[in-house]
């Protein structure tokens, strides 16, 4: 953990950003598991079905999209109560301030951010 990056700060930061997180996949009749819960209406007549199936379709990857985003908030969430939130995953390296700051779930440093 690096003495520079403000712990308290980025928690409520990545929890607002998560409360935003869930509530949008409920919006979309999505629960916090990606699953979707039926809530949504896509329409129940034969002619709209290919509509219907066209709209569920960008649902699904919205969700997904969403529910990545919410494991990597839940993943720095947890780096926080383990100690290790800001030290890169690769090469155990302090993550930059700023990057942490633009990116609260960075689990890589600039150098390591494209390593396999």
């Amino acid at each position: 953990m690096t003495a520079t990056i403000d712990l308290k700060a980025a928690a409520s930061t990545l929890s607002v950003e998560r409360a935003k997180v869930v509530h949008q996949m409920e919006e979309l009749g999505a629960d916090v598991s990606g699953e979707l819960t039926g809530t949504v209406d896509y329409g129940d007549a034969f002619a709209d079905g290919g509509a219907a199936t066209a709209e569920r379709t960008e649902v699904l990857g919205l969700v997904e999209s969403l529910k990545h985003h919410l494991d990597d908030i839940d993943q720095a969430l947890a780096k926080i109560d383990e100690g290790t939130y800001g030290i890169c995953d690769v090469c155990a390296k302090p993550i930059g301030e700023a990057r942490m700051e633009f990116r609260p779930t960075s689990t890589r440093c600039v150098d390591c951010k494209s390593v396999a």
